[in-house]
């Protein structure tokens, strides 16, 4: 197997984040993603999580642009109303902005999160402060990255534990999270997917 989709592997932080928001921008689908949620004006919004790393997988193994994505996650964060109805209302909202998008768009209120999360996943949770906390409470840390275009069109990256995991194939535990579950689904589901893939145990 060719090395080659690790050729943005071990470079320093600024030439990764140089490199993923190069990989994002020669995508007319995740652009026009982009901008259509910068239009909404959601407050604190990222699109975060697969339509981000498996989008640079797939680029990196010459697969098709949305081999192995499930839909695009996008956070915002309004504490000023935390009603179910409120971020309904933005649900429907950003539903109607991208109906016939090639894959489901997720909005989900991380103001809102410590709600339901304890119900969903049987462990406590804090409340955040910012939709960018979140990133630092996922499963893997691979996966903790996220994106924003702002009104300039310079683009925000989140990455909390860096791109050096995303880029090197490594699907790397965050401990500091009690959700071992998730990490070994999202870990052998991603295996299945991307054969290149190296994944480390909880």
């Amino acid at each position: 197997m060719s090395d080659s989709h690790l050729r943005f592997s071990g470079l320093d932080e600024q030439a990764q984040r140089a490199a993923l928001e190069g990989i994002i921008r020669q995508s007319e689908l995740h652009m026009r993603l982009l901008a259509g949620l910068r239009d909404l004006d959601l407050p604190d919004w990222l699109l975060v999580s697969g339509i981000l790393y498996n989008y640079v997988w797939n680029v990196l193994t010459n697969n098709p642009s949305l081999h192995g994505v499930r839909d695009a996650d996008v956070f915002y964060f309004d504490a000023t109303d935390l009603s179910y109805e409120a971020e309904d209302r933005r649900i429907q909202q950003v539903n109607a902005r991208f109906d016939g998008f090639p894959v489901p768009v997720e909005l989900r209120n991380q103001a809102r999160v410590h709600l339901w999360y304890a119900d969903k996943f049987g462990a406590p949770f804090s409340p955040l402060r910012n939709s960018a906390e979140m990133l630092d409470r996922f499963a893997s840390r691979t996966h903790a990255v996220g994106v924003r275009l702002e009104a300039d069109d310079s683009m925000t990256i989140v990455a909390p534990f860096g791109l050096d995991d995303m880029f090197s194939f490594r699907v790397v535990p965050n401990h500091s999270c009690a959700n071992e579950r998730a990490h070994h689904e999202k870990g052998e589901r991603a295996m299945r997917q991307w054969p290149e893939i190296t994944f480390q145990p909880w």
